[in-house]
C-alpha cells in the first residue's frame, strides 16, 4: 500500500504520520466489510475539547455493540487538533479514520468530505464541542430502526445565549416560509442519515449547500426528536453573529428563489404606488396650485425606494455570485492526508 503525505499543524512540533490509505474514497478495497455505523465529526481548532470527546465518544459507541467507525475531518485547524487526532488514530486504528484538509473550507464542506469517506450503513454527524452528548446516538439509531431514513434533532434546554435562541427561532420561521424545509432546530448538527440519503448527497456537486436541508429534501420518512444540550466543554464557538447570518442567508438562497420573487412582487407594487402618487401630485398641482412644504416627505419616500432598490440589487448580486462560484468548478475542499488502517478495521469486524 502507498502512504499519502501528511500536513503538520503550524503549532505542532511534528506532523502526524499517515497510515496506509487508498488514493480516494472510491479506492476502499471490496473485501473490507462496511460497518453498521459511521460517525462523522468536523473539527476546527478544538484541541481543548478533543480528549474529553474521546473519553465519552468511544465508550458510548462500544456500548451499542455494533460495528462502527469514526471519521474525523480536520478543517485546517491552526492549533494541535490534527496532532491529537493522529494520536487517537494510533490508539484506536481499528475504528478511527482521520481526514486532514489542506486549509479551512467550512463545517458543511467538512461534513461532505466525511460523507465521501464514511462506509457505514448509517451515518451520524456530531459536533466536536460536546454540546450534544454522544450518549444520545443510540436514540437516533432507534428511530432509524423504526423505519425513518433521516433523524433530525431539537436541542432540549438549550444553553446558548438568549440572543442566539431568539435569532434561531426567527430565522427558522423565515426559512420555513421561503424554502418549505421544516427543521425545528437547524443549528443542531447531531443528525442521522441512511446510506441512501448520503449517497444522494454525495452525487450533488454544488459549492454552497446546507447538509441537513439537503437531506430533508431527499428523505422519504424524516422525523425529529429531542436531544440533550450542554454548555460548551471548552473553547469558543466558531460561529460569530456575522457567520450565523451568512449561513442562514446561504441556506435561503441555496434552496429557494422566493426572495427574488418577493422583490419582483414588491417592485410591481411600488411601481403602481409610485404611479398613483404621481397622479395625486399632478391633480393637486392642477386644482390647488403650487404648494410650499412637502419636499422633505418626497425626499423620505425617494430614499426609502432607493434603499429597497439597492437591497434588491444586492440580493440579485448574491444569486449571480453563487452562479459565478459554481461555473468556475473549483473543488469544494482539498484533502492533504487520510489516516486509516482498513486491515485493522477488517480484523475487528471479523472477530
Amino acid at each position: 500500500m502507498n502512504a499519502r503525505p501528511s500536513r503538520s499543524s503550524p503549532s505542532s512540533p511534528a506532523a502526524p504520520v499517515a497510515a496506509p490509505t487508498p488514493a480516494s474514497p472510491a479506492a476502499t478495497p471490496d473485501n473490507v466489510p462496511a460497518p453498521r455505523l459511521s460517525v462523522v465529526i468536523p473539527v476546527y481548532d478544538e484541541q481543548a475539547v478533543l480528549e474529553a470527546l474521546f473519553a465519552r465518544l468511544y465508550p458510548a459507541l462500544d456500548a451499542l455493540a455494533i460495528s462502527y467507525e469514526i471519521v474525523f475531518v480536520d478543517d485546517g485547524s491552526r492549533d494541535r487538533s490534527a496532532q491529537l487526532l493522529a494520536e487517537q488514530f494510533r490508539r484506536r486504528p481499528d475504528v478511527t479514520r482521520v481526514v486532514l484538509f489542506a486549509s479551512n473550507f467550512g463545517q458543511h464542506r467538512a461534513i461532505l468530505a466525511g460523507f465521501e469517506y464514511a462506509r457505514g450503513e448509517r451515518i451520524v454527524t456530531l459536533d466536536a464541542d460536546l454540546q450534544n452528548p454522544p450518549e444520545e446516538i443510540g436514540r437516533l439509531l432507534a428511530q432509524m430502526d423504526a423505519g425513518h431514513d433521516y433523524v433530525g434533532t431539537i436541542r432540549r434546554l438549550r444553553e446558548d445565549r438568549w440572543w442566539r435562541r431568539w435569532a434561531s427561532r426567527a430565522i427558522n420561521r423565515l426559512r420555513e416560509r421561503t424554502t418549505r424545509i421544516r427543521m425545528t432546530d437547524q443549528g443542531c448538527m447531531m443528525r442521522a442519515y441512511s446510506r441512501e440519503i448520503v449517497d444522494a448527497i454525495n452525487r450533488c456537486e454544488e459549492l454552497y449547500t446546507f447538509v441537513p436541508a439537503l437531506a430533508w429534501q431527499f428523505a422519504r420518512d424524516p422525523v425529529e426528536i429531542d436531544v440533550g444540550h450542554e454548555e460548551r466543554f471548552a473553547g469558543q464557538s466558531k460561529y460569530s453573529a456575522y457567520r450565523l447570518m451568512r449561513l442562514n442567508f446561504d441556506l435561503m438562497t441555496a434552496f429557494s428563489i422566493v426572495p427574488l420573487q418577493m422583490f419582483s412582487i414588491a417592485g410591481m407594487l411600488l411601481s403602481a404606488l409610485s404611479a398613483l402618487l404621481v397622479v395625486v401630485l399632478a391633480a393637486r398641482r392642477l386644482f390647488l396650485g403650487p404648494e410650499e412644504g412637502g419636499l422633505f416627505t418626497l425626499f423620505a419616500i425617494e430614499f426609502l425606494l432607493m434603499g429597497i432598490a439597492l437591497f434588491g440589487i444586492g440580493l440579485l448580486g448574491e444569486y449571480v455570485g453563487r452562479i459565478y462560484q459554481e461555473v468556475r468548478r473549483r473543488p469544494r475542499y482539498l484533502v492533504s492526508a487520510v489516516l486509516q488502517d482498513l486491515e485493522a478495521a477488517a480484523a475487528r469486524q471479523a472477530r
